[in-house]
């Protein structure tokens, strides 16, 4: 499966730099699949770029992403996903907290980018987080494994963070969707759409995540994810003529 993605990824980075023309087209084909309520969605007139055309057409909590962030009170949001993109930035602490900021700013500021200070139970899981008195040193080790782990597949080494992310659990609240933003981050900044995990695929990604916590064998996980990435990756190439 991933020899596949990577044979199509090929195509599509044998394209890029996007031109305009074909930026345009690959906006508009997102915005038909993954952006809420797309068709009433106005066009932006900034300058395209392949990273904020992905960014733009995602969507959150039944919003696009970026009229999510401007409801948050963070119209600046996108341009710091936008740099992190653009410019490969590394896996920190304070990115992931900068991530959470970009989820929770707005409804529950005071605990926007702030690790919990209670233990917590993710309902209808068998994942247990850990102590939230070890939470800075259990952040200190992901990013750690993070550094280590250049020699993984983009996409196993993705779908890992994103487990090893929502096992520690650090935020009251938000995990769930700042974990999918870091995910779909990290498959960006190597050059691979984002894995957009619908409705219908809310049952398999819940198990295959927990399971994946439970056993530390994150092969089913990355399964899945290569499967949303592949899915999402047709789209590209259909819209770019490519398919």
């Amino acid at each position: 499966m991933l020899e596949a993605i990577d044979a199509d990824k090929a195509k599509l980075d044998a394209m890029r730099p996007l031109s305009p023309p074909a930026l345009a087209s690959l906006r508009d084909r997102l915005r038909l699949e993954w952006t809420p309520e797309a068709h009433g969605a106005g066009r932006h007139t900034r300058a395209l770029r392949e990273s904020r055309v992905v960014l733009d057409s995602m969507a959150m909590d039944g919003k696009s992403l970026p009229q999510y962030c401007e409801s948050m009170g963070r119209p600046d949001a996108m341009r710091y996903l936008d740099e992190i993109v653009a410019t490969n930035e590394s896996l920190s602490a304070w990115q992931i907290r900068n991530i959470h900021n970009v989820v929770l700013k707005g409804r529950a500021g005071e605990e926007a980018c702030r690790y919990r200070h209670v233990n917590v139970a993710i309902s209808g899981a068998r994942t247990i987080p850990p102590d939230f008195l070890n939470l800075p040193a259990e952040l200190a080790s992901l990013v750690e494994w993070h550094a280590r782990a250049g020699n993984m597949h983009p996409l196993a080494r993705a779908a890992e963070l994103h487990t090893r992310f929502v096992k520690v659990h650090p935020f009251v609240d938000g995990n769930g969707r700042t974990g999918r933003l870091l995910l779909n981050v990290e498959l960006m900044k190597s050059g691979y759409p984002p894995a957009v995990v619908r409705s219908g695929d809310r049952a398999d990604y819940c198990d295959s995540l927990d399971d994946a916590c439970v056993s530390n064998d994150y092969t089913g996980i990355a399964r899945l994810i290569a499967v949303l990435v592949q899915r999402s990756m047709n789209v590209y190439l259909d819209a770019l003529g490519l398919a």
